[in-house]
């Protein structure tokens, strides 16, 4: 009898363990992910932006901005350009199917798309490799590179939206320096703060920000001594990502 009601406790204390744990998980993931995430997204807009046309594919709504430009201009339009927003939009809509037939939600779900995130930058390098795209930017080939790269940001922004909500956005850098300069003015005011109580919000887009910069950074150093090669950046960190989260 005793033996029965000790199993029974030590059940209901490895049930009570487990959302603990995941809740753990869940909140170092939303920490420590979009920083990395962010030098992903900045290695790859960099990239797309000087090989594929001008086109941004982590900032899709600047490629509108571009396109409108160059008409009004007279200029060539890259027809991806005009593609991106509503790929972007279709890949969001294919990675929540992902997510609802795969009937996992937070760090398991953020592990999942963190695969698929990789399989497409994956996909990227192999393709660019051996088509050359960049040599007629504004070509087939350079446009179905684009998109693929569109669709891969697309899995990220959906992956820190669907699995982790806590988390600041990677694909809005406005956004996430409008957060820097208004918490630091904030952070100077002697009176009372203007926006609500968040002591990690300067961190946090500070973080996001700097990782975005590092990551063009090294792409743009990247380019041209790599060239096509130089998909393999954000490939690599991706793949490391997906190895860490994994163990």
């Amino acid at each position: 009898m005793k033996m029965l009601v000790f199993a029974r406790k030590s059940e209901c204390s490895l049930a009570a363990v487990a959302p603990l744990d995941e809740k753990a998980t869940l909140l170092r993931m939303e920490e420590q992910l979009p920083p990395v995430l962010s030098v992903i997204a900045g290695m790859v807009d960099l990239t797309g932006f000087f090989m594929l046309g001008n086109l941004f594919t982590a900032h899709v709504t600047g490629n509108l901005v571009v396109a409108s430009a160059l008409a009004v201009r007279g200029g060539p339009v890259n027809p991806a350009q005009l593609l991106a927003i509503p790929v972007f939009m279709v890949a969001l809509a294919l990675v929540w199917l992902i997510a609802e037939f795969s009937k996992r939600k937070g760090a398991r779900l953020a592990r999942l798309l963190l695969v698929v995130q990789f399989l497409l930058l994956a996909a990227v390098l192999v393709f660019s490799v051996v088509t050359n795209p960049s040599s007629n930017s504004h070509g087939l080939l350079a446009g179905v590179t684009a998109l693929l790269a569109v669709s891969a940001m697309a899995t990220q922004y959906a992956l820190l939206r669907l699995a982790l909500p806590g988390a600041i956005s990677t694909a809005v850098m406005t956004g996430n320096l409008a957060n820097t300069v208004l918490s630091i003015m904030d952070a100077l005011s002697r009176g009372h703060p203007l926006m609500s109580a968040d002591s990690g919000r300067l961190k946090r887009s500070l973080h996001l920000l700097f990782g975005f910069l590092l990551g063009c950074a090294i792409a743009a150093m990247a380019i041209s001594t790599l060239g096509e090669w130089t998909w393999s950046l954000p490939t690599a960190m991706a793949a490391l990502v997906v190895a860490v989260e994994s163990f």
